[in-house]
């Protein structure tokens, strides 16, 4: 399974894994980044997608970004890190129910880095920062900033490691939308420079799944963070159909 970024439109990934669990389908493995990858190390570890939106709702994480005032972003993730921590404490990913990959991009040396072992809290601050908003997150040698950079759709690294790959992108865009405003525009920017990463990514999924109701949503509209959840729980089940069907039919080629 992978999980895109999206910033607040990822809690529609927390609804798709409810509908999933729901459906009875188990995921064996899971790769994201930023929000994707956030939500994917709290499943992996076994927390219910409802705890989870409870967990991040609850902490108001966007309110404990606080000023770095340095020159590499004006905000920094410290204390959203010290957060996360109480509820991942020092798990490493093999201590996961679920396999799991964050992607995140090495600023520095303009790759992409992809982490499956070691430090679970670090990677995933590391993808989350986008850069210039956020101060990079150096671990392991590498300057990390959100994995979107370079592949908000991080498809290839679970290749050949399942049978069926199941794509959630939260990312839609409204082109009919006005942009009337500094904070527009900053936003479809970053939704046109991320989206031209997953274009060539989509076909390697057996299974896509972009919610076009995400496209009226803000990135950074914590308000409404419910309707989001809910957005990805209601259109997964209205897909499980023929989600069913295809996963019927791959395994018959097996």
């Amino acid at each position: 399974m992978v999980l895109s970024g999206g910033a607040v439109r990822g809690f529609a990934h927390l609804g798709v894994l409810k509908a999933l669990d729901e459906l009875q389908l188990k995921v064996h493995i899971i790769s994201g980044t930023s929000s994707g990858a956030m939500a994917g190390a709290f499943y992996a570890a076994g927390y219910s997608p409802d705890t989870i939106f409870d967990i991040i709702t609850g902490t108001k994480i966007i309110r404990l970004m606080r000023p770095a005032f340095s020159r590499f972003g004006l905000l920094k993730m410290g204390e959203v890190e010290k957060e996360l921590s109480k509820y991942l404490g020092d798990k490493t990913f093999t201590d996961l129910n679920t396999q799991l990959v964050v992607c995140a991009t090495d600023i520095n040396r303009s790759i992409l880095v992809y982490f499956t072992e070691g430090e679970l809290v670090k990677p995933i601050i590391g993808a989350s920062s986008f850069p210039v908003l956020y101060k990079p997150v150096l671990y392991q040698n590498h300057l990390l900033v959100d994995g979107g950079l370079l592949n908000n759709l991080p498809v290839e690294c679970i290749m050949g490691q399942c049978d069926f790959i199941i794509g959630v992108h939260t990312n839609p865009i409204d082109y009919g939308r006005t942009l009337s405003s500094f904070k527009n525009l900053v936003e479809r920017t970053f939704q046109i420079a991320i989206n031209n990463t997953v274009e060539p990514r989509l076909k390697l999924c057996h299974f896509l799944m972009e919610p076009p109701e995400l496209k009226n949503y803000s990135l950074l509209d914590m308000k409404k963070a419910k309707q989001i959840f809910s957005i990805g729980y209601e259109y997964t089940m209205q897909l499980a159909p023929k989600l069913l069907a295809q996963i019927k039919a791959v395994k018959a080629d097996l």
